[in-house]
């Protein structure tokens, strides 16, 4: 899989020890993060990685800032994301299980490098359950489409 990831200035460390960990699980990894810790705004990021996923150019996103609610926010408002913030490896699975989330944030500041890679392998491992999952997606996505129209 082509996972596009994003993070902020305060997320480059943990960036630079999960490129290398998803890599080894086969997957390349698009860097549309920053690469220094000189202060940066994470909106900026993390609709790169959002628009990246959303164009079909990666099939799934990862970004992170200081809480992963910021940048989780930004993605959240391009069409077509279904990004969960999360700090825990469950939560992380059932994005993907129940939502069908194609993207997942979490905060540097918040979780360890051990649990970041708990939280990605479980999103990136799950498959999307469907059945009465899938008509509560679609019904996520029709709230969008009514007000993204207006």
């Amino acid at each position: 899989m082509k996972i596009a990831m994003a993070n902020d200035h305060t997320a480059v460390g943990m960036k630079n020890e999960l490129i290398p960990y998803i890599e080894s699980k086969g997957h390349t990894v698009i860097n549309f993060g920053t690469d220094t810790t000189e202060s940066t705004d994470y909106a900026v990021w993390g609709e790169k990685a959002a628009n990246a996923v959303a164009q079909g150019e990666a099939d799934l996103g990862i970004v992170i800032c200081g809480t992963g609610n910021g940048i989780g926010l930004a993605c959240n408002k391009v069409n077509g994301i279904r990004c969960c913030i999360c700090s825990d490896p469950y939560t992380a699975k059932y994005s993907r299980l129940h939502n069908d989330c194609n993207m997942i944030a979490f905060g540097a500041r918040v979780i360890g490098p051990e649990t970041a890679k708990m939280i990605v392998d479980e999103f990136l491992e799950t498959p999307f359950e469907g059945g009465r999952h899938a008509r509560r997606v679609g019904q996520i996505m029709d709230i969008e489409k009514r007000n993204h129209t207006k």
